[in-house]
């Protein structure tokens, strides 16, 4: 199994006074869902988040009394529920970046047969906000909440490169964690991507992601630094070699970006 970003309970600050470690376990519950799974009884949430199967068992039943879970009483297993989606819903028609960002991103990926994406970092991940689909032979289509490594994909290692350098070392020593002995490869390949982001003005992931997936990648640096999104383009690698990359979809997703921050205008630049 990879690495995952689900917290056991001994690596929640429990020793912080304000820090609330019921209301913790509970949104660990949520998080131990992943794609392509829809049910998962108590026994798996236990393991996966190192809550005792008891304190599981009072929390997925107040979360099916709240709504963000649905218990299934002839699998005797939960899925998400209908709440969860309502409170996605609600953070995603408050970021008013979406629809400036989407015509934008979207005429992109038209012109160039690719998928091209607003992700925001979410742990060790970024989440898709907003995604356009081009018509070309794309191997992978990701849609909206789709997830991709910080340390492996473009879009990640764009976020990287417009954090501050103190928030962007902080970020480095958490993932150093995360991969534990695997850390020095993953490493390698971010140190390369910011050599390519000061060259550039980009960063490339060749490959690095997925075997057949390549892109181009650029942080969307707002409100002068105090919010950090990013965006990329990417396809089947088989079409996207190195010159394509470099010297024609990098060069247009930087103008998708300053097109996109001068919509947004002083107020969020």
């Amino acid at each position: 199994m990879e690495p995952n970003d689900i917290a056991d309970e001994g690596s929640l600050p429990s020793k912080d006074r304000n820090f609330v470690t019921a209301l913790a376990r509970g949104l660990e519950l949520l998080r131990a869902f992943g794609n392509g799974e829809e049910y998962l009884g108590n026994a798996e949430l236990s393991n996966r988040t190192g809550v005792p199967r008891p304190t599981v068992s009072r929390l997925t039943y107040t979360l099916t009394q709240l709504g963000y879970l649905q218990h299934n009483t002839h699998l005797e297993k939960y899925r998400l529920g209908p709440g969860i989606l309502a409170l996605g819903y609600r953070y995603l028609a408050n970021m008013g970046i979406r629809e400036i960002a989407r015509p934008h991103l979207q005429k992109l990926a038209d012109a160039t047969d690719c998928n091209v994406s607003l992700g925001s970092a979410d742990r060790n991940d970024m989440v898709y906000l907003e995604t356009c689909h081009g018509h070309g032979p794309l191997v992978i289509r990701l849609d909206i909440g789709s997830r991709l490594p910080i340390a492996t994909s473009a879009i990640g290692r764009a976020w990287l490169c417009g954090l501050s350098s103190e928030r962007c070392q902080q970020v480095l020593l958490e993932l150093e964690a995360f991969y534990g002995s695997e850390w020095p490869r993953y490493k390698a390949g971010i140190d390369k991507s910011m050599k390519d982001y000061a060259e550039y003005g980009f960063c490339l992931s060749e490959q690095d992601w997925q075997q057949d997936i390549s892109a181009v990648a650029m942080p969307l640096i707002l409100e002068n630094g105090g919010e950090v999104m990013a965006i990329n383009c990417g396809g089947a690698s088989v079409r996207l070699d190195h010159s394509r990359l470099v010297n024609n979809l990098g060069p247009r997703l930087k103008e998708v970006a300053l097109n996109i921050q001068y919509e947004l205008g002083p107020r969020r630049r």
